[in-house]
């Protein structure tokens, strides 16, 4: 890579560019949420005590990807754990290393707040994003059930 990526917040500056990698992210996955849905995730960053945090991977000034997570407390440990609910790079930025860096980024601030476990979920199909998942931990067996009310 060119230049190192640097890892930040997301500012309520960074909105407009947010949103056009997060629509990539749902083309990606090949889904479609309410524009309300999309506003109160970016509101759940910016928001003075934020419910999730967003991470930004930049490169030469220009934001190419994103990892969204938000830690809790659990019922399995004393300390919180994390879940890592959003990772993206853009097409273009793909093989970059920018995975990688946002995840090496989670987990640094993992150990510096004392986090149990950090924790995601990514597609059966997504071969790609498991070949990065797995050199960090072996998958932990779960299957997901998604109910809805």
């Amino acid at each position: 890579m060119a230049d190192a990526p640097l890892i930040r917040d997301a500012s309520p500056a960074d909105h407009t560019v947010w949103q056009a990698l997060w629509q990539d992210y749902l083309a990606f996955l090949h889904t479609d949420l309410r524009p309300e849905v999309t506003e109160n995730v970016w509101r759940g960053i910016t928001a003075a005590s934020p419910r999730y945090r967003c991470r930004l991977a930049v490169v030469g000034g220009k934001v190419l990807g994103f990892a969204i997570h938000h830690p809790h407390f659990s019922t399995w440990s004393i300390n919180p754990d994390c879940y890592l609910e959003d990772l993206f790079v853009a097409d273009s930025a793909r093989g970059l290393g920018l995975g990688r860096a946002l995840m090496d980024d989670l987990v640094a601030i993992a150990r510096a707040k004392g986090w149990e476990r950090l924790y995601w979920m990514t597609e059966a199909s997504n071969s790609r994003a498991q070949a990065l998942y797995n050199s960090y931990c072996e998958t932990d067996g779960n299957i997901r059930y998604r109910f809805r009310v």
